[in-house]
């Protein structure tokens, strides 16, 4: 499966994501990264730059732009998971075809969650992610180096966590937004449900393809040791087609892998990020009425004020009153902004899910009609040779 890459966004800004090697000696081993970046926007200093990152890096981006815009209502984009299990692989030196398509799985997979970050307008303009992209010596990120998959998720979702401890329930004013939370708790079911057969038929294709292979050569054995000239180039024949077969279905679980089971992975992570800025609405509207609530109690208490006569804390109490009344206003303005800016995000991430998925599926289909192709111009090779013809 030859390296994956994006189309280009808006703004003329791409950034492919390599391996460059891996520094260290065992358990300590880890993978740096090459980002090169070819842009003509004026932000940056210069046209064309490289920089190399270790996964740490990447997480350490994606906490900084977290921190900063998930409270505004954002979607930020979530970088791959930490496999423990697939670096493990790579560090002890176990050279297979896991280890190779780990390698590339978190390549491409970096790759895309950098091109999610600098496609997004307002994240495009973060200093941290110019400084990602441009600094040579930025400092390590030690605050990810213990983030596991399971911390990972857990990190995502703890805008939801908060707000599931809430007790008091969202009076929702705008019923687009109950519908959008509605479909989109929906799509991540079918999304997960998708991934597990997706992932199944994957590991269907390589067990195929092993079987394929094993048959292929005894096959080309018995057609070895036959006396019988005619069956024996029979044989091989069939031998060479199972050959190509075999690796016909390496080819398709690797489509199958990159094309589908990968988008699936993305977006099963982008959705709990528009959960999250979902969640961040709602505390945000928690937070108004928690100051509404404060601000009738200070009223209530400078009506018990006046009527028991106590000037001399009356004044204190209308200064509250006020002090609160300012904080109702602004709480107010914040939860009108951020569900401004979360309705602008749901609909920008659709427009991207549906661009995205589009391509992919146009990829895969092609994939399939490729592999189709190959089979019957076999078809027709073994028809030529007189195959079966051989045979009887």
């Amino acid at each position: 499966m030859g390296p994956y890459r994006e189309q280009k966004c808006e703004g003329d800004l791409t950034k492919p994501v390599n391996v460059f090697h891996s520094t260290g000696d065992g358990m300590n081993a880890y993978m740096a990264y090459k980002v090169s970046t070819q842009t003509t926007l004026p932000m940056f200093r210069s046209k064309m730059f490289t920089v190399r990152r270790r996964f740490s890096d990447f997480l350490g981006l994606y906490e900084k732009l977290l921190d900063k815009h998930a409270q505004s209502g954002y979607i930020v984009p979530p970088p791959p998971e930490k496999s423990i299990m697939g670096m493990t692989k790579v560090k002890v030196g176990k050279e297979d075809n896991s280890s190779a398509e780990f390698v590339e799985k978190r390549r491409a997979a970096l790759e895309r969650y950098l091109q999610r970050v600098v496609c997004h307008p307002s994240l495009l303009q973060d200093p941290d992610v110019r400084e990602f992209l441009e600094r040579d010596d930025m400092p390590r990120a030690h605050s990810t180096q213990a983030l596991s998959g399971a911390g990972f998720l857990k990190m995502i979702n703890r805008a939801t966590d908060a707000v599931s401890k809430m007790t008091i329930k969202m009076n929702e004013s705008d019923v687009w937004f109950e519908d959008k939370l509605l479909e989109v708790e929906a799509e991540d079911q079918q999304l997960r449900k998708l991934h597990i057969m997706v992932e199944s038929l994957v590991g269907h294709r390589k067990e195929l393809s092993v079987n394929t292979a094993g048959f292929a050569k005894s096959v080309a054995m018995l057609g070895s040791s036959e006396d019988n000239t005619a069956l024996s180039r029979a044989l091989s024949q069939l031998a060479e087609v199972e050959d190509k077969m075999e690796q016909l279905h390496q080819d398709q679980a690797a489509s199958d892998s990159f094309c589908l089971a990968e988008l699936l992975a993305d977006y099963i992570r982008l959705l709990g990020s528009v959960r999250a800025s979902f969640d961040q609405r709602m505390k945000t509207w928690q937070r108004w009425q928690d100051a509404q609530n404060m601000l009738q109690k200070k009223r209530e208490t400078e009506a018990k004020l006046l009527w028991a006569n106590k000037p001399d804390k009356l004044q204190q109490a209308k200064d509250e009153i006020t002090e609160w009344e300012a904080k109702v206003t602004q709480y107010e303005k914040d939860f009108d902004r951020v569900s401004s800016t979360v309705r602008k995000e749901v609909l920008r991430f659709e427009k991207e899910k549906a661009r995205d998925f589009k391509k992919q599926i146009i990829k895969y289909l092609e994939s399939l009609l490729q592999s189709q192709q190959q089979v019957e111009f076999w078809t027709l090779v073994c028809i030529h040779n007189r195959l079966f013809h051989t045979f009887f």
